[in-house]
């Protein structure tokens, strides 16, 4: 229904990026409460569905850094977000050498991942700030969206890879409510941007 405020910017593939997040979800749930859906012939790996989601962060990091870099105008910020993704890129296949993508999360090249995404953020902000701007911040959706993509990595990778570590914390300190909590607040964030947005504030 908003689409026509960002077809023509950064985030015309946004809507392309939800559904697939929502298949992706869809897909996790069926692979593990459902029998039909397997990867594996194993059946104590059958409700297993973490190459889904490894997969799917990967992708969803290439996306918004795609977005930033098609955003963000200082040479300086452009290139350190280059050189971030070569380190993001590096680091998958770091831990895909010690850690199977197909039985383990990849939660340290996530981690990474989210320190490059994070400093994206940053970069954007920033030059937000120093711009001399007539529309306000609250109708630019790619504000929004950052915002909520900040908090949402700024925690979720610790809680994943402590989870990973110990599932025994995961479970004690109520680590998938906060995930859905968090969760909760980031889609809040793109749900008010998309209302509240306005092309000629985009940016």
């Amino acid at each position: 229904m908003t689409y026509r405020k960002y077809f023509d910017t950064t985030l015309k593939y946004f809507p392309i990026f939800i559904a697939y997040t929502f298949f992706t979800d869809l897909l996790g749930y069926f692979i593990k409460f459902n029998d039909s859906f397997q990867f594996y012939s194993d059946g104590r790996y059958s409700s297993l569905n973490i190459v889904v989601y490894n997969v799917y962060q990967f992708v969803a990091y290439l996306f918004f850094f795609w977005v930033y870099l098609k955003t963000l105008k200082k040479a300086k910020h452009i290139k350190l977000v280059k050189y971030g993704i070569y380190i993001v890129v590096s680091g998958y296949i770091v831990n895909m050498i010690f850690q199977n993508p197909f039985y383990k999360g990849l939660y340290y090249g996530e981690l990474i991942g989210s320190w490059v995404l994070l400093a994206s953020i940053i970069f954007y902000f920033r030059e937000k700030k120093m711009e001399n701007v007539t529309y306000p911040q609250w109708k630019n959706l790619l504000f929004w969206v950052s915002a909520g993509s900040f908090v949402f990595y700024l925690v979720t990778p610790y809680i994943f890879l402590i989870g990973s570590i110990n599932d025994h914390v995961w479970f004690e300190y109520h680590f998938q409510q906060i995930l859905f909590v968090l969760i909760a607040i980031m889609y809040c964030f793109y749900i008010i941007g998309l209302i509240l947005g306005h092309r000629k504030a985009f940016r």
